[in-house]
């Protein structure tokens, strides 16, 4: 049987399964796939290993996002934060692709799925899953909802820097062991500030209008050269807490070298942030920071794997 010609129009279901993927943003996704990642490695590193427990964390972290995506948009539009001339992240809503509604529904229904599956998690890693997984689920609501949502107030670095890089590490080591460790936390630190600049390049890209829409992000609250600067320490904050696992954890501080290979690009996105004001150019920076920070992942994997290999040697 043939197959249909690019050029014919898709079914239905096909052109609602692209509106719905692309409102839970897919590309966001490693923001959650880095961090647990991390905290599996490290209980690696302490010889502990499970894939199936691995796999659900994993699935309940990207639920937990996608809901979270979802939420923003609809809080975001019903806010009057995002309009059709806006560079918002989806656009469903604004295009018209998604009733506010659904995309309401389809959050919460998200958040319920990560519930379930953190339940489950909870039962089999102990009180400090049900602490982590109640304090994701209040984040990823209060961020854009509420009567002081927490990216309206400037705390969404650091609500990002401890649901998405600390939280979710430790998350995921405490997983694996069932044990709770210090270094586990220090390891989602780094992770923690590089997902923090995502936010924050996206904050200084979007000063102007976020200051006309009432949004008072702490780049919009204290100014271009402010947010520039909180930018570079949250990029080069990253680099130097790897640099401090070394005194800390030998092995853990090995594993993270390979992660110093991104530095000249993050070098280049500071740069860059610091000598423009053109909003083409600081979306590229965030898009580039999105880049760094899964790059950023995957050689701290590969260097977990290198560290785990060495020990059997």
């Amino acid at each position: 049987m043939a197959s249909p010609s690019p050029s014919q129009p898709r079914t239905i279901p096909a052109q609602r399964f692209a509106d719905w993927w692309r409102a839970v943003r897919p590309k966001s996704f490693t923001a959650t796939t880095t961090p647990i990642m991390i905290g599996v490695g490290c209980a690696a590193l302490d010889g502990r290993f499970a894939l199936g427990w691995a796999l659900l964390t994993l699935l309940a972290a990207v639920l937990l996002q996608a809901g979270t995506n979802l939420l923003n948009d609809y809080f975001d539009h019903r806010n009057g934060v995002d309009s059709s001339a806006s560079l918002s992240p989806s656009g469903a809503i604004q295009q018209g692709l998604l009733q506010p509604r659904a995309v309401l529904v389809g959050g919460l229904l998200c958040f319920g799925l990560a519930a379930l599956l953190g339940i489950v998690l909870a039962l089999h890693g102990g009180p400090v899953i049900w602490l982590l997984g109640i304090l994701g689920v209040l984040i990823g609501v209060l961020y854009t909802a509420g009567p002081a949502p927490l990216a309206y107030i400037g705390l969404g670095e650091i609500a990002v820097f401890l649901a998405m890089g600390v939280g979710m590490v430790l998350g995921a080591y405490v997983v694996q062991t069932q044990t709770f460790r210090w270094t586990a936390v220090l390891a989602g630190a780094p992770i923690g500030l590089l997902v923090a600049a995502i936010l924050h390049a996206n904050n200084l890209r979007d000063i102007e209008t976020d200051r006309a829409q009432g949004k008072q992000t702490l780049a919009a609250r204290f100014g271009r050269q402010f947010a520039r600067r909180e930018y570079a320490f949250l990029l080069g904050g990253g680099y130097v807490l790897v640099l401090g696992l070394l005194a800390i954890d030998l092995r853990l501080g090995l594993s993270a070298l390979p992660t110093l290979l991104t530095m000249p690009r993050a070098i280049a996105l500071v740069r860059e942030a610091f000598a423009t004001t053109d909003t083409s150019r600081l979306n590229a920076v965030l898009r580039g920071t999105a880049a760094l920070h899964s790059r950023f992942g995957s050689l701290w994997a590969v260097g977990f794997l290198a560290v785990v290999a060495a020990s059997y040697l």
